[in-house]
């Protein structure tokens, strides 16, 4: 009777665990579909019209396409005049130009943002983590390092050359590292080689 109910339990184990993923996806899908149902009750429940709703949904989202085309043949004369304005605005500058730093540096726009991933001993000596390069001035580097599974939460460290280690992670296999919690780790002879070398004699 025990074994019995041991070998339910551990089918119902791998079960849970073979549909985690989906219900993951799931989530996030279900997440954006009610974002996107707020926005449509409340533009509708400003006009009570499907018609005009739907039409608003339409020329926003050409209005978009369009002005992707536009940034990606270089004519952005548009964003460039807004861009300009926000500028003189004493908080909204600020917010405005750091929130693009980010986006540029993950979404790898231009050619100056730093897309590199390094090995760091954080939080303490010997104890390794994967961070993302933010800015580099001279020996100092300035690194995010995220926390799992959500990547969006971690700590901005300022540390030496010598303290890192370079990594041949991409940024979005860093991200599913962290993600994933190490399981879905692609670059492990890469970071083994360069790490164990750091290990005092």
């Amino acid at each position: 009777m025990k074994e019995t109910i041991r070998k339910f339990f551990d089918y119902f184990l791998l079960g849970t665990l073979s549909v985690l993923p989906i219900l993951v996806v799931v989530q996030i899908v279900v997440l954006i579909e009610r974002l996107l149902r707020d926005v449509f009750r409340g533009v509708h429940g400003y006009y009570e019209n499907y018609w005009i709703t739907a039409l608003l949904f339409a020329v926003t989202i050409l209005a978009l396409g369009f002005l992707g085309y536009r940034i990606r043949n270089g004519k952005t004369y548009i964003l460039t005049l807004l861009e300009v304005y926000l500028e003189k605005l004493p908080i909204l500058s600020t917010v405005y130009r750091v929130s693009k730093k980010l986006i540029g540096i993950f979404s790898g726009d231009g050619q100056n943002a730093p897309r590199e991933v390094v090995y760091v001993e954080y939080p303490k000596d010997g104890v390794w983590v994967p961070a993302y390069v933010t800015n580099q001035m001279g020996d100092l580097y300035v690194l995010y390092v995220p926390t799992s599974p959500n990547p969006t939460s971690g700590f901005t460290v300022m540390v030496h050359r010598s303290k890192i280690v370079k990594s041949a992670m991409t940024f979005e296999e860093a991200s599913s590292f962290v993600i994933s919690v190490g399981v879905d780790f692609s670059k492990v002879d890469d970071a083994a080689t360069k790490l164990i070398s750091q290990q005092p004699q």
